[in-house]
């Protein structure tokens, strides 16, 4: 008999060892501590460990301590702001076997790989900086208290949807899903973004997306990224398919169209109620962070998302003349991607090899291996794994500008990973009797097939 233990959180916690230089205020250091039933005195010890930990191997290197292995538990560490560290502890995958009576536990310490999880890190911190700016901005506003309330709203909330078994490389890539459009509907949906811009000057930028993946977007590219994560990982997922497959035709002397506010007033008859609408803190390319108003309107498989200076005044009337403006052409324009996209994508046999790619430069990333939703990947964690070792070996141990890697897996697969001027692709192939040089010239086929427009040494 066996039983499986998959990766776990033991703890989570945020500190600036600043705030408590002297004796007897080593309570003062702690920022956010979860799970919050921990008594005090074990937050102390925590925290006064992994600040030893940080400043005793700050002696060997000039690169912050990233990681503490031990047989049961890892635990990270992630240097968010200056002095501002966070910290996760993760409970080592096990198995146990129970042999002559006996319960043996097996402890699968590669099944956790570091620099995977420090993206989950890395992305959790990105999120909150995005609804709540800097930890910084915050102390130079407020206090300390008000940024420990700001940490406990969202970390409290954030932690526990946390599926920490199913991340791997498409973390570590953190990007995006690009849609390309043909020059015609290129042009309609610019057009009418210059246009709604012209009418709304309030609106500082506009995002639009189609079905997950990225159409348009007048944001620099990291908030872009941090933005479609949050959209695609967190509001998306949230609404059902049904509030939007059976919403109304609404009709106006602007015409007809199928639009409603995701993040705005739900129901444009009742003028008390002005519904969600976050705040979010853009990094752009400025020093000081830019805060906007985050609008979000959906028609069809169309979703916009609409930045709106922060120092507006939103009132009904405003979102009264988007919903007039955006929605019969927005309607309009979700119509004609979407018969562009059956027609770029009919119905085809399965292609016989799998892909991950990504393009650094503009965090653009394609992947066969996973489903719209992200979560069921069609390939084994083992594979995975290899894939995110791979692609740690080409870019954090050799730290090369161009190279390939070919592996042979246990179960008689191929997997290629190939790297050239910031753009990475991960190619599995199934051919049990092919050898080292077949395998070579079926990469160059695939990739000149299926990735002619992008280049790749050879």
């Amino acid at each position: 008999m066996t039983a499986k233990k998959e990766v776990s959180l033991i703890n989570f916690f945020i500190f600036n060892a600043k705030f408590g230089p002297k004796e007897g205020d080593e309570h003062k250091k702690i920022l956010f501590y979860f799970p919050h039933s921990v008594p005090l005195d074990t937050k102390i010890k925590q925290i006064g460990l992994c600040e030893a930990i940080i400043t005793f191997t700050a002696t060997f290197t000039d690169h912050p301590c990233e990681s503490l292995h031990t047989h049961k538990t890892r635990q990270l560490f992630f240097q968010a702001e200056p002095d501002f560290w966070t910290v996760m502890t993760l409970g080592v995958p096990s198995i146990e076997k129970i042999v002559e009576g006996q319960t043996h536990t097996d402890y699968r310490e590669e099944d956790i790989q570091d620099h995977v999880y420090r993206a989950v890190l890395q992305q959790t911190y990105n999120l909150y900086r995005l609804f709540n700016g800097t930890f910084q901005s915050t102390l130079t506003k407020c206090d300390i208290e008000s940024l420990k309330q700001r940490l406990d709203h969202f970390f409290s909330k954030y932690l526990v949807t946390l599926r920490l078994n199913q991340v791997d490389i498409m973390t570590v890539f953190n990007g995006v899903q690009f849609l390309p459009l043909d020059k015609i509907s290129y042009l309609r949906l610019q057009c009418f973004i210059n246009q709604m811009e012209m009418i709304f000057p309030q609106i500082r930028y506009s995002v639009v997306l189609y079905n997950n993946h990225l159409v348009w977007s007048g944001l620099e590219q990291e908030d872009m990224r941090v933005l479609y994560y949050y959209l695609t990982a967190s509001l998306l997922p949230a609404i059902t398919e049904q509030d939007f497959s059976t919403a109304p035709l609404v009709t106006s002397a602007e015409g007809s169209h199928f639009g409603r506010f995701v993040l705005g007033p739900p129901d444009l008859q009742n003028e008390k109620n002005l519904g969600r609408i976050s705040r979010v803190h853009l990094a752009g390319c400025e020093q000081e962070m830019e805060e906007c108003f985050l609008v979000v309107y959906r028609a069809l498989g169309a979703l916009m998302c609409l930045l709106i200076q922060g120092d507006q005044q939103l009132d009904f009337d405003l979102f009264q003349k988007i919903d007039k403006f955006v929605g019969p052409q927005l309607s309009a324009i979700a119509s004609d991607i979407a018969e562009l996209t059956s027609r770029k994508n009919p119905s085809s046999t399965e292609m016989q090899f799998k892909y991950v790619y990504f393009n650094r430069m503009n965090f653009a990333q394609k992947t066969s291996i996973h489903t719209s939703n992200g979560l069921t990947p069609s390939v084994s964690s083992d594979v995975l794994r290899l894939i995110a070792d791979i692609h740690n070996d080409l870019n954090t141990v050799t730290q090369v500008e161009d190279g390939e890697t070919i592996v042979k897996t246990s179960n008689d697969s191929w997997i290629v990973g190939k790297k050239s001027d910031q753009r990475e692709v991960y190619i599995i192939i199934h051919q049990k009797n092919a050898n080292l040089i077949e395998i070579n010239e079926e990469v160059k086929r695939l990739c000149s097939t299926h990735f002619n427009n992008i280049f790749f040494l050879d």
